[in-house]
């Protein structure tokens, strides 16, 4: 820091990039130096030609008494430059190949790791010539016993990638005589590190070099002194069984797998860390040649390695244990661990049938195990286990509520990634095949799945919080309506209001939507829809009123047009008049879609509030960066094109999801309707005669339509039915709706964020007695459907805001009015 110094690192700021490089490297400090070299790549790019000329040359002199720094920094950016392609690779090869072959035995042993990468990458793209000169040829005397022992090692490393460069006769000429002799190395690294490379040759030489060459050396290997080259031949035989037929696995390679874990438990744990990560891999590759003892042998040695290490005690304080016995512990949890991985695998090796006589205990202990990467680990299988067991998931219920209930949340996030699956396969496998038995086989599910979320939120952990929120939708699929609404749908709302984390914010919303889509009860639908108006589009917090446009948007992406028009439509854009600029700004962006939301000429009147809206936005509107997205957004709902009643071609599939949403809408106020009367008539029977003269004496219309868009007025009283038969087919289908009426899997539903089509619905049959066929779903049929839907039509006499369909119905002052309306044309 004296003026001296500063003088001596100062560098005259005229000079080129390429001028000041070598004046760096020449005359400047190791940090310069380093920091040109790091620069290399940029200053090929940008002029290769003098680059090699003048910077490569200074940067070989450097290289050769350059510290570590320096030569991780070279042997990085040689790397960038080859995947960067500046050069040619004829190019490359004659600039840089022989300072990578220069450094490859640094006596720093990361350095050398550093530069024998980068070599492995270039031999990639080298040519056969360019590859036998420059490298395989100098590789035969470097491989020699004379060589030390760190040149043998990348002796062996460079050969296990020269093997996919050559034909099988080059291989078996030049290669493999290298890689017999590296395989009897005196020294016990050598020949690991060869053996470990064996699986790369055998894929370049085939089957039958493979057999006669290969194998023979890894059974020899198998047998050897050294714990780790035993391993490494273990592993590779694992890994290689694919290629060897039948006898060869039963007559050479199932005796040494046998000694191999027979031995195991005498040796080092690194050894058992490795032969239960395997474990699933070998009995899958050995399947079929076990005799039942071998089987049942290989199935007790995996529950021996799946409790390894509980049998101690854990009563003693950590601080006292010895560092050892600390050490061996952390390997044991490695064991189960590996073996909670390969747990479905071992599903598979003793058939799903037999689980619960052979594997439930030993998945029961590893969900309950002690340490928590275990439970992690169990908790990502329980999907796969679920799916093979199929049928009988219903033995791993309580480990169901076990994993949710566990106090770790990165247990609980593990398991929440395949939660809709998971439930799904629960609600609709097990011993019975009614649907109205199947909650009942779940019962602490609610509580469990209740208790999640709360600790989910007490932590500081809200993409877990966030992502469960997000999973729960799934839950109208499983559970009860009313068990959504007293025990999740109230959460969301409160989440909703009070959590300060915005993406936590939106999940909740949107999940209530979709609650909300499925509930099945007109008076908690008008509770919820009154509480998001009053609490959250009439909140005093602007937060909130930022939140009740959120929603909005889910509503119009979730339920039909005509739902959104109907109770959502006046207050968002009553919006437009908020204090708050924010607030104003986020209404502007979402007005191009509400606009969507409306049909001509039945929403006329909407329309021209709409534009009366953002009239007095663009005259009275006073904060600049809104009145500057007002202009944007005007115009481009200008460029829309207004939705038509009649079916459009260019919106037909618009159009045609829209009334499957409708439908879908108006079908559970028929439900309900449907099971207000059974229950009426419960405890009394009532003949065909009789329950047909209640239905003809009722005020229901006489039909409902299948293909057109129903828009209904808001009385509900009107339930539309045609015969006995359709009565009767509605009352089948309200009793099962719950769990039976949406029953597309929530795994499709969830990939169909992008498509189009159209969504699942029930509609009368025309014998009255069988469920219509779903429809398929779109991304927006999704979203429709993972909320609860409130019907087109409510009772009259709420006091909700509403707006009814039909240029003949009149308009309450306080929620609409007349404004000037420019309707565009459509083609019909």
């Amino acid at each position: 820091q004296t003026p001296e110094e500063i003088e001596r690192l100062t560098v005259d700021e005229d000079l080129s990039d390429i001028e000041r490089a070598v004046y760096l490297l020449s005359a400047g400090q190791d940090i310069q130096g380093t920091s040109v070299i790091a620069n290399l790549p940029f200053l090929m790019r940008q002029n290769p030609a003098e680059t090699l000329r003048r910077v490569l040359p200074k940067v070989r002199e450097a290289l050769h008494v350059a510290g570590v720094e320096m030569q991780l920094t070279a042997a990085v950016s040689f790397l960038t430059i080859l995947q960067d392609e500046s050069v040619s690779v004829h190019t490359y090869a004659h600039s840089f190949l022989q300072v990578i072959l220069l450094h490859l035995e640094h006596r720093d042993a990361g350095v050398s790791n550093a530069w024998l990468e980068t070599l492995l990458s270039v031999i990639e793209v080298l040519p056969k010539d360019t590859l036998r000169h420059e490298i395989l040829n100098p590789l035969v005397s470097k491989a020699q016993l004379s060589q030390t022992v760190q040149s043998r090692l990348v002796s062996c490393k460079i050969l296990g990638k020269l093997t996919n460069k050559f034909d099988a006769l080059a291989i078996k000429r030049e290669i493999l005589p290298l890689v017999k002799s590296l395989c009897q190395d005196v020294e016990y690294e050598v020949r690991s590190c060869m053996c470990r490379q064996l699986e790369n040759i055998a894929q370049g030489i085939g089957t039958e070099l493979t057999k006669s060459v290969v194998l023979p050396e890894l059974i020899e290997l198998s047998r050897d002194e050294g714990s780790s080259v035993r391993l490494a031949a273990f592993e590779t035989l694992v890994n290689l069984l694919d290629i060897f037929d039948t006898d060869d696995r039963s007559q050479t390679i199932l005796p040494v797998v046998k000694s191999f874990c027979e031995k195991s438990f005498k040796a080092d744990e690194s050894i058992l860390i490795s032969l239960s990560f395997h474990l699933g891999k070998l009995c899958h590759g050995l399947y079929g040649i076990f005799t039942p003892d071998q089987h049942l042998r290989f199935l007790e040695f995996y529950k021996k390695l799946c409790t390894l290490g509980l049998q101690q005690e854990n009563g003693h304080n950590e601080n006292q244990i010895p560092p050892q016995i600390l050490e061996q512990e952390k390997k044991y949890i490695s064991v189960r661990k590996n073996c909670a991985y390969n747990f479905p695998a071992m599903i598979v090796f003793v058939d799903p049938k037999n689980f619960h006589m052979e594997l439930y205990s030993t998945f029961f202990c590893l969900c309950h195990d002690p340490e928590v990467p275990v439970r992690y680990t169990i908790a990502i299988c329980f999907y796969e286990v679920s799916k093979l067991l199929n049928s009988g998931v219903y033995l791993i219920h309580k480990e169901l509520i076990t994993l949710l209930q566990d106090e770790s949340l990165e247990v609980l996030d593990a398991l929440i990634d395949h939660l809709p699956e998971i439930l799904e396969l629960m609600s609709t496998g097990g011993e019975s095949s009614v649907q109205e038995n199947k909650l009942s086989s779940l019962p602490d599910l609610v509580p469990a799945l209740t208790a999640a979320e709360q600790r989910a939120a007490a932590s500081l952990k809200w993409r877990t919080h966030e992502k469960l929120l997000q999973k729960y939708a799934c839950l109208p699929q499983v559970i009860s309506s009313d068990q959504i609404y007293y025990r999740f749908l109230q959460r969301m709302f409160t989440i909703m209001m009070t959590n300060n984390v915005l993406p936590v914010q939106k999940a909740a919303s949107r999940t209530l939507c979709i609650f909300l889509r499925y509930n099945r009860k007109q008076e908690q639908r008008h509770e919820v829809i009154q509480k998001l108006i009053e609490q959250l589009g009439q909140g005093k917090s602007y937060w909130n009123r930022l939140r009740f446009l959120d929603t909005c948007e889910f509503i119009i992406e979730i339920f039909s047009k005509s739902f959104f028009c109907k109770y959502f439509f006046l207050p968002a854009i009553e919006l437009t008049h908020d204090p708050v600029a924010n607030v104003r700004m986020k209404l502007c962006y979402l007005l191009p879609k509400v606009k969507s939301t409306l049909k001509i000429p039945a929403d006329k009147h909407l329309l021209q509030q709409l534009e009366m809206c953002v009239r007095k936005l663009l005259c009275q509107e006073k904060d600049k960066d809104v009145l500057a997205i007002v202009k944007r957004t005007v115009l481009e709902l200008d460029r829309m094109e207004m939705s038509m009643d009649a079916f459009q071609k260019k919106f037909y599939e618009k159009d045609l999801l829209d009334q499957e949403k409708e439908r879908e809408e108006l079908l559970l106020l028929e439900m309900e309707q449907l099971e207000k009367e059974k229950q009426q008539n419960d405890g009394r029977p009532m003949s065909d005669k009789t329950f047909e003269k209640k239905r003809r004496d009722s005020k229901t219309p006489t039909s409902l339509p299948k293909n057109i868009p129903i828009s209904v007025p808001g009385s509900s009283s009107a339930t539309p039915s045609t015969s006995k038969e359709i009565k009767k087919s509605k009352l089948i289908r309200s009793q099962s709706f719950n769990n039976q009426a949406f029953h597309a899997k929530y795994g499709n539903l969830d990939k169909c964020t992008t498509s189009k089509s159209s969504t699942a619905a029930y509609t009368p049959s025309v014998s009255g007695l069988s469920k219509t066929s779903m429809i398929s779903l779109t991304d927006d049929s999704f979203r429709m459907r993972n909320t609860n839907s409130a019907p087109s039509s409510f009772s009259s006499n709420t006091s909700l805001p509403s707006t009814s369909r039909g240029t003949g119905n009149s308009v309450d002052p306080k929620s609409s009015g007349s404004k000037d309306t420019q309707p565009r044309k459509a083609t019909l």
